[in-house]
């Protein structure tokens, strides 16, 4: 089943190619949507795709890249929409 994921990473996840990562995991488990920074110093991802994919997906963002310290992941689930046709850093 298809759904759609809303995350709010926290940490120290700007400037470190947190955005690039999510974007070459999310391209590789074939799920659409974006990455962006916020503000606030976090990132906001949405991707949809397979429930059981965006999980493992949702399960790298918890780790993130080397030079990332994730402190917090929220996650919002929301019904797919097909909205994306590829996924995006913005």
């Amino acid at each position: 089943m298809d759904v759609c994921a809303h995350m709010v990473v926290k940490g120290l996840v700007q400037g470190v190619g947190f955005r690039y990562f999510a974007y070459r995991q999310a391209v590789h488990l074939g799920l659409r949507g974006y990455a962006r920074n916020l503000f606030d110093g976090s990132v906001e991802i949405e991707v949809e795709g397979e429930r059981s994919v965006v999980e493992e997906f949702f399960s790298q963002v918890k780790v993130g890249p080397r030079s990332a310290q994730v402190t917090d992941v929220k996650i919002e689930w929301k019904d797919f929409q097909n909205r994306y046709p590829h996924f995006d850093v913005r």
